[in-house]
């Protein structure tokens, strides 16, 4: 319950961004997505893939949970994707875009939710690791989503609520998978959620952070992305086996 309160607290940072200027957010968000893919990545690599090993395995079977996670990834975007373009007529009409946005985020925080919930069951350090991973995650992506709902329109009140109002699906998620942890195996979650995690770092975070032909940029994205990685390892490091 600890996790899934920090999770909907940080669905109400987006509210930074009307207090910030807007080149101050534009200056942070891609730091925070490069930190956010490292941080993902260290998480999936050093953590969640050798848990399933050590929980089902070192064979096919913990390999296709990962593979299931990607390509889940791999569908559901590409359906929101296609959504996104048969649901929006035109620039100026942004609504279908908003409500849109809000689902795919209230689905990601319900998944998100099962997952941290499926490794706080397997292990409590697995589980602190996952939620600092998924937290570093939501960071810039609640600035992001905030952003374009008030680009569209939206007041930052009602942007705010709405935000919130999808963040509470990740309790619902934690709080089913822990009630039916007694009755079903949930270890392969850990795996299938460690294939999500390397989609949306390798597929979606760090071509946002290449796409800079600075030199300075591109250093600063590296630093903060090798930071997020190396406190991922640190933390294994330190818990130790």
């Amino acid at each position: 319950m600890g996790s899934s309160l920090l999770l909907c607290a940080i669905a109400l940072l987006g509210g930074l961004t009307v207090l910030l200027r807007e080149q101050t957010v534009k200056r942070l968000l891609l730091p925070l997505v490069a930190l956010s893919a490292g941080s993902l990545l260290g998480g999936a690599l050093f953590h969640m893939m050798p848990a399933a090993v050590e929980s089902l395995g070192n064979g096919p079977r913990t390999y296709a949970w990962i593979g299931a996670g990607f390509m889940a990834m791999f569908v559901l975007e590409q359906f929101l994707r296609w959504h996104h373009c048969h649901g929006s007529r035109s620039d100026h009409d942004h609504q279908p875009v908003t409500y849109l946005l809000l689902a795919a985020g209230g689905l990601h925080k319900f998944l998100a939710g099962v997952v941290v919930g499926a490794a706080f069951v397997l292990d409590i350090r697995l589980g602190f690791v996952t939620l600092l991973a998924e937290a570093a995650h939501e960071v810039p992506q609640e600035l992001g989503d905030f952003g374009v709902l008030v680009h569209a329109g939206w007041s930052a009140r009602r942007a705010l609520a709405y935000n919130l109002a999808c963040a509470l699906t990740f309790p619902v998620g934690g709080l089913l998978t822990y009630a039916a942890a007694g009755a079903v195996d949930v270890a392969p979650l850990v795996p299938f959620a460690a294939g999500n995690f390397v989609y949306i770092a390798a597929a979606d975070l760090v071509p946002e952070i290449n796409r800079h032909e600075k030199l300075g940029k591109s250093l600063l994205h590296m630093v903060t992305f090798v930071g997020g990685l190396g406190a991922l390892l640190a933390a294994r490091l330190a818990f130790g086996h």
